[in-house]
């Protein structure tokens, strides 16, 4: 016999046929099936209701304790959030600037969502505090935005809760950089596990810019502009366990870069996608691929130039496809250096053995030679000690002058009174008269 169609008409056909007993299993438990499957629809239909205390132009959903506020062209953060509420979305709205007043009496929240804020204005300013509030805060989104002013405590929060912050494609220049900085190292954030700053056109990282967060696991870096790692980039990340660095600007590693990056140990570093260019410079870089601890995308690192190589594996190159000489090993490097060193200690000593030994063979000539340079210096140095004796007393210099006044008087008597052809010879201690006369021819 068939079952009527209908709830009640099942019901009554039970009733009528309740004296067959194994009948009265059946009809409980239909009773039960359909008994859930109207909560089951009750549930489903009246979940996303507007409530009386749900925010204008919001929905909120009680059973999921979420709050959405997507494309409503909101200016401002919806107030009075229902206490229920654990995820706030607020995504594709006018939001130009945040505060500590926009978030209040939230405690229980524990995801915001404030991405795409890009309809018309995006946020681009973080004041102090803004989320000191939320004590129960583990993750934040701002993707998607034009952040250019952060303040140094924009993401303090007491009790360091937030674990997880994405921020790509969030800020509007290097500025913003410099100030998001000043925040990781101000905001208090032992407790953050995951940072995404991928998509933000960087150049560079400041050196230490992590090190104030020293439980980070997870720091996403692709999509940017990196060209190089410095010393001291990624410091104090002792607990690292995935580094992004997909999609950059990467042509090689320096020496330093891969001391940096080794320091990390055995993590996931990810380095494919980038315009490796596989000259001799890039040697380094494979020797680090092919010995590295870390667990490295090996086969997205591939060349982009040149031409011949492109495409092809980084790890597992030789210098000579990479257009190298065979480097020189350091010890041998170091043998050859200890072993120039010793040939100049053989020549010079030689040199100096024969030096002393020409020395040896000209001693009495070189003895000579002093004794007359002593006895010539001795001369000089006796000329300037008379010379200064006289100079020195003023009576030897009166007297000196007088007989000099008076070999001149006696010179000019003398030219008198001789002939024309009769000279006078000056000498120190006497006047001698010379007689000259012609030749006479006999």
């Amino acid at each position: 016999m068939a079952l009527p169609s209908g709830r009640h008409s099942i019901q009554e056909h039970l009733c009528q046929l309740k004296h067959f007993n194994f009948f009265l299993p059946l009809g409980y438990y239909l009773e039960m099936c359909f008994s859930a499957l109207f909560v089951f629809l009750g549930i489903l239909f009246c979940a996303p209701c507007r409530c009386l205390e749900c925010p204008f132009g919001c929905e909120c959903f009680a059973v999921i304790h979420t709050v959405k506020c997507v494309s409503k062209d909101l200016l401002t953060a919806p107030q009075n959030i229902p206490g229920f509420a654990k995820t706030v979305i607020m995504t594709g709205n006018n939001i130009h600037q945040i505060g500590p007043s926009s978030f209040t009496e939230l405690e229980n929240i524990t995801n915001i969502i404030l991405s795409n804020n890009s309809r018309l204005l995006r946020i681009t300013q973080m004041a102090s505090h803004t989320f000191s509030s939320l004590i129960n805060l583990r993750f934040l989104d701002l993707s998607g935005n034009q952040l250019a002013l952060i303040h140094p405590e924009a993401l303090s929060i007491p009790g360091s809760p937030l674990q997880e912050l994405n921020l790509s494609q969030a800020l509007y220049n290097f500025t913003a950089l410099t100030d998001l900085t000043t925040a990781l190292r101000w905001g208090g954030l032992a407790g953050l596990l995951r940072l995404d700053l991928s998509g933000n056109k960087l150049a560079l990282l400041p050196p230490g810019m992590f090190s104030h967060l020293p439980n980070l696991q997870q720091l996403f870096l692709a999509n940017n502009a990196l060209v190089a790692v410095y010393s001291g980039t990624f410091s104090g990340m002792n607990h690292l366990e995935v580094l992004d660095l997909t999609h950059n600007a990467f042509r090689t590693f320096r020496t330093d870069a891969l001391q940096e990056l080794e320091k990390l140990g055995d993590i996931k570093i990810l380095l494919g996608n980038n315009p490796y260019t596989c000259s001799c410079e890039i040697h380094d870089f494979v020797t680090w691929l092919n010995k590295s601890r870390a667990k490295v995308d090996a086969n997205a690192v591939r060349c982009a130039s040149p031409v011949t190589l492109t495409d092809t594996r980084l790890r597992g190159l030789s210098v000579q496809d990479i257009g190298c000489v065979v480097p020189v090993l350091t010890e041998v490097a170091n043998l050859t250096l200890q072993t120039s060193y010793v040939f100049l200690g053989l020549v010079l000593g030689f040199v100096g053995m024969v030096f002393l030994f020409v020395l040896y063979l000209n001693r009495k000539g070189m003895k000579k030679w002093i004794n007359e340079m002593r006895d010539a210096c001795r001369d000089v140095l006796e000329g300037y000690h008379y010379r200064y004796e006289i100079d020195s007393d003023p009576r030897l210099g009166h007297i000196s002058a007088d007989s000099r006044r008076a070999q001149r008087q006696l010179g000019l008597s003398l030219s008198q009174q001789l002939p024309s052809d009769t000279s006078v010879i000056h000498t120190k201690t006497q006047v001698k008269p010379v007689t000259t006369s012609l030749p006479v021819n006999l």
